[in-house]
């Protein structure tokens, strides 16, 4: 594939602005950023969110699941699958304005700038916004793209219960935005997501575009330790049950073997509870969260079955039963090699530094993946912080994310 320039950029001002007035939307009283999955909040983005698709003069259709699609269908190609572009706008409790949001809206500017430049796309160009990508409210994360992907039934996402006692599609009911499209409707050509990288890699290297050519598979479990209560001060150590020791060998196991690997695997016990939670009292139960990630899907595989195997000598070894349940899992994802190869030669001609690189994050487009050819674009994160209303990518790297985006979409709609 040759590539040849665009020759056309985004419109700066306004990509940032959109930014800026999103990031606004959804502050509670403590000025915290939290825009769950079908709140008051997620509707009040999704209602600007439309707005601006509506002014860039985009059909919108909204599917079953709640995604927004803003779609431009040249008269010349309406036969053809389209280009999608996109991310998410929901986010976590305390966020920073970026992450997803950034992809949204370029998406929407890389469309709006190519229109206002007269460029003529061979098949429609979509930006979408996906449903409930963080899972904070609503479980599993990255939920809009994984039904639209077929990869769980519309029926059953909708049932989700929240954290809250809400049920996801009565909630999109309620806000308005239980669309009537199939989940699938549209099935790309191909798909891109623009997004901050949410590592500190390309800082470190002071590079300025990642072509991501693939995605770390996740593993999710909850593991439950039962021992026995009993008082802290009258209990021998050697006649212990001890639920809180035994989680806490638990992770020691985990950060030691990921720690000492030659491997890029990574460990992270995220939620922990004890029983009866007394300071005077031994543990009784334990109750928390393993999250495993690796890009190689044998890698993973060995990761779970080494610590399955730890869990049987420790229940053994402690006096104390375990159970684990999965939670989520995910293999990882290899991207469209000729997708990455358009991004690095976009950035190449746009002046911009790039390298190849692994998301450690969960992404819509890893979901997408598996209907149609995709890839990611990264820029910079300072200091890798994400999740976090410290999150930051300087506005330069911002607009720079953007136009490598649009020549990648540009290439990918014109005609071969």
């Amino acid at each position: 594939m040759t590539y040849h320039s665009s020759g056309i950029s985004i419109d700066a001002v306004r990509l940032l602005s959109r930014i800026e007035q999103l990031g606004q939307i959804g502050r509670d009283g403590e000025d915290r950023l939290v825009r769950l999955a079908a709140s008051d909040a997620d509707k009040s983005g999704r209602d600007a969110l439309v707005s601006w698709m509506k002014e860039a003069d985009l059909e919108v259709a909204v599917d079953r699941i709640g995604n927004i699609f803003g779609i431009w269908r040249a008269s010349s190609a309406e036969d053809q699958a389209p280009i999608m572009i996109g991310s998410h706008i929901d986010t976590v409790i305390d966020a920073g304005v970026y992450d997803g949001c950034y992809g949204v809206l370029s998406g929407l500017e890389v469309i709006q700038s190519l229109r206002s430049a007269g460029f003529v796309p061979s098949r429609p160009i979509v930006v979408a916004a996906f449903t409930n990508e963080e899972g904070v409210r609503y479980t599993p994360d990255m939920m809009g793209s994984l039904v639209y992907a077929g990869g769980l039934p519309v029926e059953e996402a909708l049932a989700s219960v929240g954290t809250d006692g809400t049920v996801l599609g009565e909630e999109l009911a309620r806000i308005g935005y239980a669309g009537s499209k199939e989940p699938g409707f549209l099935k790309p050509h191909a798909y891109v997501e623009l997004h901050i990288e949410q590592g500190p890699v390309l800082e470190k290297a002071g590079v300025q575009v990642g072509a991501v050519e693939n995605l770390q598979g996740i593993s999710w479990q909850r593991i439950t330790i039962e021992g026995v209560a009993n008082h802290a001060g009258t209990t021998p150590m050697s006649l212990r049950a001890d639920a809180g020791y035994a989680a806490s060998r638990v992770i020691s196991f985990l950060r030691d073997r990921a720690a000492s690997s030659p491997t890029p695997t990574v460990a992270t016990v995220g939620c922990i509870s004890f029983e009866p939670n007394a300071v005077n009292i031994i543990p009784s139960r334990a109750v928390f969260t393993v999250d495993l990630r690796d890009p190689n899907e044998d890698r993973l595989q060995a990761e779970e079955a080494a610590l399955a195997d730890f869990l049987i000598e420790l229940a053994a070894a402690e006096k104390v039963t375990i159970a684990t349940e999965r939670m989520a899992r995910f293999t990882p994802v290899t991207f469209d090699r000729a997708i990455v190869k358009l991004v690095e030669a976009a950035a190449e001609q746009r002046g911009l530094s790039s390298m190849r690189m692994t998301s450690g994050a969960g992404h819509d487009a890893q979901m997408i993946a598996r209907i149609c050819p995709a890839a990611m674009i990264f820029v910079p994160s300072i200091g890798g912080i994400s999740h976090n209303p410290r999150e930051f990518t300087p506005e330069a790297d911002l607009v720079a994310g953007a136009n490598v985006l649009l020549d990648v979409v540009s290439q990918l709609a014109s005609k071969q």
